[in-house]
């Protein structure tokens, strides 16, 4: 398939991780620096370039005008281990991977592209455990991630407590959605999961907190990419949606 947007490549080397990073950056095809874009920061990010189909999605929704001027960046993981240690709370490079995102990554955002500087026009996407990063970003750094997409998080006790505890959540939009077979889930850590009845128990956390709030569950929808998918339009139009 022919992309309308373009693709450029950016690396940091960054001095918190210690390695080097490489950003995606998908422009739409009307993008000009005469403009202003909202930002997509997608941990996963070659998963949900390839799986997800977000460049396509980002070129339809742009050439029907459904979504407001957004420009989207992925970033990958070297293997699932390296993932668990960068995107969950309790992994030993979570706090290093957090300031990459803070320090590193949305500063170079903000000085290659037409941005609007602004914490509501930064959304994280993620699923599984990248949407738990993205969840746990937003809720400590509320005023410089205003939006977020998160697909079958994976929510534990750590998780749970993080969103109890947060506050000045108000400025927050979240759209979640979580699959109603999730219930028997493989993870690196462990087999079996449930993420069912605790992605439930963080809807009710999250309906306290005086955010705006968008939770789906999909019938039958399992733990794959090919229900988050099915959803992305949904997903994109629900927070970059052009009002």
């Amino acid at each position: 398939m022919v992309r309308k947007g373009k693709m450029i490549e950016r690396e940091i080397t960054s001095r918190y991780l210690g390695e080097s990073m490489t950003l995606k950056i998908y422009q739409p095809e009307s993008f000009s620096p005469l403009y202003k874009y909202h930002i997509c920061i997608m941990q996963d990010g070659n998963d949900y370039y390839q799986m997800g189909r977000v460049a396509t999605f980002s070129d339809k929704l742009h050439e029907d005008a459904e979504i407001e001027n957004t420009i989207f960046i992925g970033i990958h993981y070297k293997d699932r281990y390296d993932r668990l240690k960068k995107y969950h709370p309790s992994g030993e490079q979570y706090e290093a991977y957090s300031k990459f995102i803070m320090k590193e990554v949305v500063p170079l955002l903000d000085d290659l592209l037409p941005t609007f500087h602004m914490g509501g026009s930064r959304a994280l996407m993620g699923d599984s455990l990248a949407g738990t990063f993205a969840l746990t970003m937003a809720i400590k750094y509320p005023n410089t991630f205003g939006k977020v997409i998160i697909q079958s998080p994976l929510v534990d006790d750590v998780v749970l407590e993080a969103v109890e505890n947060a506050s000045n959540l108000e400025v927050l939009d979240i759209y979640h959605t979580i699959g109603t077979n999730e219930t028997n889930v493989q993870t690196t850590k462990e087999p079996n999961v449930d993420f069912l009845t605790p992605n439930r128990k963080l809807k009710e956390l999250l309906e306290q907190k005086g955010l705006t709030y968008h939770y789906k569950e999909i019938p039958d929808g399992e733990h794959t990419w090919k229900y988050w998918q099915q959803d992305m339009e949904n997903a994109l139009q629900s927070i970059f949606g052009d009002e």
